[in-house]
Order: C-alpha cells, then sequence, then structure tokens
C-alpha cells in the first residue's frame, strides 16, 4: 500500500513518483501487487484542470509511460479516464504483458467540499484482476461506503477488495472508515484493503491512515497518519491476510488535529513555491499557535515573526512574544506603528472632522500592521502567514486588509476553545508557547483595557452556539432550546450572517471540521433570509 503524497496537476512528478515507488516496491519488498491512492496521477482534486485537453493528454501518455517502466509487478493507482468526451474517475490497473484494465467509479460524491459530478461520468461495472491466482476486486473511495460496489466485486470472483481514496481529513474521521469499511466486510466476507492519499491541497488535508480489515473484520494494519509510507501487506492465495507492516495505535484527536494543521501548512507553503514565512506575533495565543504550527511545519530558520506595537499594546504582551520567538529560535523583528497610525489619521483629519472616535481608529491599526506585514512579504519573498481562528472568523472579528491580510491561515478552521487545547498539547510535547499567553484573557488590544469578552459572550458559550449554527445547521429556535440564552442566539447568528463579506475575502485555510467556511459552506452575500 502506497501512501503517497502527490502535487495537483504535477502529471509528471506524480508519474515518477509511481514508478519509483512501484520499483521501490518491488526490489525492496518482492510485492506483487502496489496500489496508490485515488486519482494519484492527477493529485486530488484536480478540479477545472479537467476541462483543458492537454491536461487529458498529458494524463494518457503518462499511463502509458508508467506501464513502459512497469518492474514486474501489477501496479495499480488513481487517474482520469476518457471515453467518447466522457471523463470518469479510474484506478488504472497495469500488468506486465497483459492489456491496460480500468475501474470507473460508482459514487460519484457530490456535498460538502466534493464536486465529481460536475467532471465525472458514474460507472456501474465491477472490475477484478488475477494475479498469480488470487482475485482482486478494485473498488474507488466513495464505492466502500455503498452495498452495492463490493457485492459486484465479490459476485465476480474477487476474494479481496482494494480500495482506493483521497478522503480527507476531519476530526474523528478514521473511526468513521473504519466502521464502513467493517461493515462491507461483513456483509461480503472478504477482507478489504483501504489505500488513502495523504498530504495537503489548498482547503484540504488527507491523513493517509490507510489500514486493512480482514475477512473476521479484525483490524489487521493501521498505517501511521501524515507521512508517505510503503506499508507490507502478505495475503495468501486463499486471500486471507496474514501479517502487516507500520502497524500504529491511533492518536488521540488532539495529536491528529495538530499533525494536520502542520501538514496542511507546510504543504501549501512549499507546494505554491515558497521557501519561508512571516507573521505577526502579538503576544496573545492565536499568534502564538501559528507560529509553533509554522515552525514544526517549515522549521524555525524559514520563519520570521513581527512584533507591531502600538499605544495599547501591554508590555506583557511584547516581553510574551520575544519570550516566544526565543524559545522557538526564529527570527524576531518589533516594528512600532504609532508613526504610520498617526501619519493615516493626519491624512484622514479633514475627513473625519466632526466624527467621533469608534471602530474604524481600532482598524487603521491593523490596517497599518498589515500593511507593514505584506512589504515584508513582498520585498523578502515569504509568505504572510494570518493568525485568526474560526471562532473569530465566524463573528467577523477580525479586519479586512488588516489582520486578514495573507496567504494562508492555517487555524482558520479552528475555534477558540481548540486554540487553548492545541496551545497546552503542543507544550506538552516540548516548550514552545509561553504559559502566560495561554493563561491570559484574549484580547485585540486595540483599544484601552479592551478584552475580547467585552463585546463576544464568553467561548464557552460562543463557540457551542457556532458549531450548532454552522456545522449543524441548526435554526436558533433550535439553539435556543438547549438551554442558551436567547440574547446571545441572536446576536451570535447575526454576526455570523453578516459577516459573510468579510469571510469570502478571507486567504484560504485548512479544513478540519464536518463544515469550513469556503467551498464547503457556501452562503449568498447579498441575502435577505430571515432567521428564527
Amino acid at each position: 500500500m502506497a501512501q503517497i503524497n502527490p502535487v495537483v496537476g504535477d502529471i509528471a512528478g506524480n508519474t515518477e513518483k509511481i514508478i519509483s515507488w512501484s520499483i521501490k516496491a518491488k526490489q525492496d519488498f518482492q510485492a506483487d501487487v502496489v496500489v496508490f491512492p485515488e486519482l494519484a496521477l492527477t493529485g486530488y482534486p484536480p478540479e477545472d484542470l479537467l476541462f483543458r485537453d492537454q491536461f487529458l493528454q498529458q494524463l494518457e501518455s503518462a499511463i502509458d509511460s508508467i506501464n513502459l517502466q512497469n518492474p514486474g509487478m501489477c501496479i495499480i493507482f488513481g487517474a482520469v479516464t476518457r471515453e467518447h468526451e466522457k471523463l470518469y474517475n479510474s484506478a488504472i490497473i497495469l500488468q506486465a504483458g497483459q492489456p491496460v484494465q480500468h475501474y470507473a467509479k460508482h459514487y460519484l460524491p457530490n456535498y460538502g467540499v466534493f464536486d465529481e459530478q460536475r467532471y465525472f461520468e458514474a460507472g456501474d461495472e465491477a472490475c477484478v484482476t488475477d494475479v498469480n491466482g488470487l482475485k482482486l476486486g478494485i473498488t474507488v473511495c466513495e464505492d466502500i461506503w455503498f452495498p452495492l460496489p463490493a457485492a459486484k466485486s465479490v459476485e465476480s470472483g474477487a476474494q479481496v477488495i482494494l480500495n482506493l481514496n483521497a478522503s480527507p481529513f476531519h476530526a474523528s474521521k478514521t473511526a468513521d472508515r473504519i466502521d464502513q469499511v467493517k461493515q462491507r466486510v461483513s456483509e461480503n466476507k472478504v477482507p478489504v484493503c483501504y489505500v488513502n492519499m495523504v498530504g495537503g491541497q489548498d482547503e484540504l488535508v488527507f491523513d493517509g491512515h490507510s489500514f486493512v480489515v480482514d475477512a473476521e473484520q479484525n483490524l489487521a494494519l493501521e498505517v501511521e497518519g501524515f507521512k508517505e509510507c510503503l506499508s507490507v501487506v502478505n495475503i495468501n492465495n486463499q486471500g486471507k491476510v496474514e501479517a502487516g507492516s507500520n502497524s500504529v495505535s491511533e492518536p488521540d484527536d488532539l495529536s491528529q488535529l495538530y499533525d494536520a494543521l502542520v501538514l496542511a501548512t507546510h504543504d501549501y507553503v512549499i507546494k505554491n513555491g515558497f521557501k519561508k514565512v512571516v507573521l505577526g506575533l502579538s503576544g496573545g495565543i492565536d499568534s502564538a499557535l501559528v507560529l509553533a504550527i509554522a515552525v514544526d511545519a517549515l522549521g524555525a530558520d524559514a520563519v520570521h515573526a513581527i512584533m507591531m506595537p502600538y499605544h495599547y499594546t501591554s508590555d506583557i504582551s511584547v516581553s510574551d512574544a520575544a519570550e516566544q520567538a526565543k524559545l522557538l529560535n526564529v527570527s524576531y523583528s518589533e516594528i512600532a506603528i504609532s508613526e504610520p497610525v498617526q501619519a493615516f489619521m493626519n491624512v484622514l483629519q479633514d475627513e473625519f472632522s466632526g466624527l467621533g472616535q469608534d471602530v474604524t481608529e481600532e482598524n487603521l491599526q491593523a490596517r497599518s500592521r498589515g500593511v507593514i506585514l505584506m512589504a515584508i512579504s513582498n520585498k523578502k519573498g515569504a509568505m504572510l502567514l494570518t493568525t485568526g481562528n474560526k471562532s473569530e472568523m465566524s463573528v467577523g472579528y477580525a479586519t479586512l486588509y488588516g489582520d486578514m491580510a495573507g496567504g494562508f491561515a492555517p487555524i482558520k478552521d479552528v475555534s477558540k476553545l481548540n486554540v487553548f487545547a492545541l496551545a497546552n498539547y503542543r507544550n506538552s510535547i516540548s516548550p514552545a508557547i509561553p504559559q502566560r499567553v495561554i493563561d491570559r484573557p484574549p484580547s485585540a488590544e486595540l483599544a484601552p483595557d479592551q478584552k475580547d469578552e467585552d463585546s463576544l459572550p464568553p467561548y464557552e458559550i460562543l463557540d457551542p452556539i457556532l458549531e450548532m449554527y454552522i456545522e449543524q445547521d441548526l435554526s436558533v429556535a433550535d439553539i435556543i432550546a438547549r438551554g442558551f440564552d436567547e440574547e446571545a442566539v441572536q446576536r451570535v447568528t447575526w454576526l455570523v450572517d453578516m459577516s459573510e463579506y468579510k469571510r469570502r475575502q478571507s486567504p484560504p485555510g485548512v479544513r478540519v471540521t464536518q463544515r469550513a467556511f469556503g467551498k464547503e459552506r457556501r452562503y449568498p452575500i447579498t441575502s435577505g433570509f430571515k432567521r428564527s
């Protein structure tokens, strides 16, 4: 089982990886079969690249190249096939001296982050291939969540089912996959090898965690998540799973969540051609967590942290930011923003004449910081990481063209309560975030003695309301019925709806929940819908 990290659109690179890993599987492990993930040749999801004829032609040539360099084994990988101008999400089966086989995915997901019906036609035929007398049935990703494809394979003689996947991560996803596969095994009495992709792609991160369930529904093998690897599965001629390698116990949810954020940040930065990042380090917990993630993803030498104090920035924030930068051994600068803020105020003096102070002055501070960070990003070729969390993005507690400016938002889909939990988790591995940063009441420090809870409910109340409204689609009435204060629910849900225009302009961030902002939750900006 080849748990690989392809790059979307890099057909040449993905081809080379499939060939080299196949050779390694043959030479190092004497494997008869090597199985790669769904759409391993294109990366997942290829999206509208599939509308380009040149892209499809390159895919067809790549399949021929892999076939020509087959080291004498059965190679199975995901790709796109084209027949009569129709595209199929397919598994390609290559055996030396035999015609190319392919299996077309039956069930095309068209919900959440998935949009496969935009591109693909559904298949309806089983595909069983014989390798040294063992009959292998092939299915692709979503097919294993429904009874029919596996049943068709077994009816056609399959003794083992190989399921190719590009299944993105969200919390508790591994357990859901295993439960589904065990159900198919229960129905068909044959083992299933579930091979999943790993790596970050825009707003998605794939966790791997490939596994094998034997014919008795035992978890015979589970592969370590969030890394590329080859894992050996021994299956005898009767289809019995005899042994596996690289088996690991599943880590807890916080560990997986942190690993997902680190991998997603690494791949987004590196796959987009950057080698280093810059971020604003405020002395608060959000930027502190992002700094730790960035260092773990890219190394301390690739990270530049910048503290930008103003009149309302506490001495504690300045010292805590400096302490963390020293603790993680990153490049660190301190740039005061008093002069640029005052310059803006001077320029706007006539326009603001007769008008009292309000949130405008606070936003000028955030936007001055954004201008500075983007200038450094441009000059030094470093991607700017933004540090806002999901709770803030939900209610619009962020400044357009200020702290929202940047290239990637690592914790965009992480609630504030999980930010605290992840900070404590990261410190349990090694010191990374000063404890005072975790313990202090959160504040944007844009006004005297400002605290988040001055304008928002406590996060212990805010985050559950947000989860119910955003991730579970509960109505205002349903949330109130669960014991939450009516005024708080009305205000929070109103803030969510009114902030859609901000979120639409925010940088991409990795999805780690079952409903993330972006391609998964698409609400109109202009809407007359009345909440109730």
